[in-house]
C-alpha cells in the first residue's frame, strides 16, 4: 500500500513538472531548434529521475561510463543499444549522457499531451511500426543525418519492454544502421525491472544497475552477426548483474 501511494505521488510529480517545462520547450522551439530545446526537455527527465529516487526510493549506479567517447571524440557517430525492461531507462539515459541523444520510437508517443508534444520538437526519429519498409528507410535517412551531426542514436534492440529475467527477440535495426553508417555499437545492460516492472504502476525501492559495454566496431560486419554479439554481451551481463531474476525467471 505504501509503495502504491508513493508511486501515485511520483506520477503526480511528473504531471506537475512536465506541463511548465513542455510549454517552455515548445515556446522556445518557435525561435530556435536543436540543443537548447533538447536540454530544456532533459530538465524534466532529471526531475523525473530525482522524483523516482526521493519519492519511491529508486537508486541507480553506473559501470563503464569511461568506455564512452569524451572530448572531441564524442562528436564521432555512436549507436547505443540498451536492454529494455522499463520506462525508467528511457528517462535516465539522456540525463546520464553529457551528449545529445536521438531516440528511435513509435510515433504514437507524440500524442501524449505535453510530453509527446515537446518530443515532436526534438531531433528524434519517430516511426510507424506498421510500415516496416518505410520505417527502416526513415531510420536510415534520419539516423545517418543525425550521426553526421555528432548526435548519438539510441535504439532498444528488443523493441519493447521485457519482463525481468526474460530475453526478448533482438532485432537488427540498430546494427543495420551501424553497418550502413560505420558507427560503433555500444551494448548496455540495465536492471530497471528490479524497481519498475513493465506494465506496472508501482515503483519499488531498490538499486538499478547500468553497465555500459565497450563500443563494438561495425566496419566489415553483417548486421545479424553484429547483433548476436550485442545480444550475447547484454544477456551475459544481465545474468551477472541480476542473477536472482535469471535463476527464478522473475517477471
Amino acid at each position: 500500500m505504501l509503495a502504491a501511494l508513493r508511486s501515485a505521488l511520483f506520477f503526480l510529480w511528473m504531471v506537475i513538472t512536465v506541463i511548465p517545462i513542455a510549454i517552455v520547450a515548445m515556446t522556445t522551439s518557435i525561435f530556435v531548434r536543436g540543443a537548447p530545446v533538447y536540454w530544456i526537455c532533459i530538465s524534466f527527465l532529471r526531475l523525473a529521475i530525482f522524483g523516482a529516487r526521493v519519492i519511491c526510493g529508486v537508486q541507480y549506479r553506473v559501470q563503464g561510463m569511461e568506455r564512452l567517447p569524451t572530448g572531441a571524440d564524442k562528436l564521432a557517430p555512436l549507436i547505443l543499444c540498451p536492454k529494455h525492461q522499463s520506462t525508467w531507462e528511457t528517462f535516465a539515459f539522456p540525463t546520464l549522457m553529457s551528449h545529445p541523444l536521438a531516440y528511435v520510437f513509435k510515433r504514437e508517443l507524440l500524442y501524449i499531451p505535453f510530453f509527446g508534444w515537446s518530443m515532436a520538437r526534438l531531433d528524434m526519429i519517430h516511426i510507424d511500426r506498421s510500415k516496416r519498409t518505410q520505417a527502416w528507410a526513415k531510420v536510415a535517412e534520419q539516423g545517418r543525418e543525425l550521426l553526421s551531426r555528432g548526435i548519438w542514436v539510441i535504439m532498444f534492440p528488443e523493441g519493447t519492454r521485457i519482463a525481468r529475467g526474460q530475453r526478448g527477440q533482438y532485432k537488427n535495426g540498430a546494427t543495420r544502421l551501424a553497418v550502413t553508417t560505420g558507427a560503433p555499437v555500444v551494448p548496455i545492460a540495465v536492471t530497471s525491472a528490479r524497481c519498475w516492472p513493465r506494465k506496472s504502476f508501482v515503483l519499488r525501492p531498490g538499486i538499478i544497475d547500468i553497465s555500459i559495454g565497450t563500443p563494438i566496431p561495425s566496419q566489415g560486419r553483417e548486421p545479424d552477426e553484429l547483433m548476436r554479439e550485442v545480444e550475447g554481451w547484454i544477456e551475459a551481463e544481465m545474468q551477472r548483474l541480476d542473477p536472482e531474476a535469471y535463476r527464478s525467471g522473475a517477471r
